[in-house]
């Protein structure tokens, strides 16, 4: 008599939540997404067969399956109120989200963009910090972080830091920045330093180094535009 594995004796690229780790949230099925989220089945059939189960009876509609009742789902064997809900919830988010517009990134493809971004953030800082944006191929913003702040030099700066960022984001350019508080936009030797060595970096991992703008209130200096990078 074959007995049945229980979800975590499977092959581990068959498990839901190790599958999406490795491959990506689009490598799975709706039945395997829905079972990461209500954790168990039962102890005749898994969380994925147990879904599998629920979203045929839905003709595998989503749509349908978020029309069910907290009810409707606690009919089935393995589903108490608190997995009826959970499923329900998540086919509202899913419902809510395709009815939202789109964030629109914004675009910095200029060193005066940049700065109208970043001076909100830096104005009123009374010590130096470190920020880098990530961009994409069309000069929009995927992320920014600050990476260091008060005394910033080539030393206090993680460049490895930087790059693994850009790479996880898949960030194609990338633009350094940070403020003087004195108010002077003249770069000091030690920015220059800095920017050479994320330059050098970026050329290694084939990231293009769009800029680099040193932010005061109300001035700004650009790398780029002095043709330094």
């Amino acid at each position: 008599m074959n007995e049945k594995l229980n979800i975590n004796q499977w092959a581990e690229e068959d498990r839901p939540r190790e599958k999406m780790a490795t491959q990506g949230a689009e490598a799975l099925s709706s039945a395997e997404l829905l079972a990461i989220l209500i954790g168990s089945g039962s102890t005749k059939e898994s969380a994925v067969d147990l879904m599998k189960r629920i979203l045929a009876d839905c003709n595998n509609s989503l749509n349908t399956l978020g029309k069910k009742s907290i009810h409707d789902l606690c009919q089935y064997n393995g589903v108490g109120e608190a997995k009826a809900i959970t499923i329900l919830a998540a086919c509202e988010l899913g419902k809510r989200r395709q009815m939202e517009t789109p964030e629109e990134r914004p675009d910095l493809g200029t060193a005066t963009r940049i700065y109208n971004h970043m001076h909100p953030v830096m104005q009123d800082l009374d010590v130096e910090e470190f920020w880098v944006l990530l961009l994409n191929q069309q000069y929009r913003l995927i992320k920014k972080l600050r990476i260091a702040r008060g005394g910033i030099t080539a030393t206090t700066v993680d460049i490895r830091l930087i790059i693994r960022e850009a790479v996880l984001c898949n960030a194609t350019q990338l633009v350094a920045c940070h403020n003087h508080p004195s108010g002077g936009i003249t770069p000091s030797k030690q920015d220059d330093e800095l920017t050479i060595s994320i330059m050098n970096a970026c050329k290694l991992m084939d990231i293009h180094f769009a800029d680099h703008v040193i932010v005061t209130d109300g001035h700004y200096y650009s790398y780029h535009e002095q043709g330094k990078c």
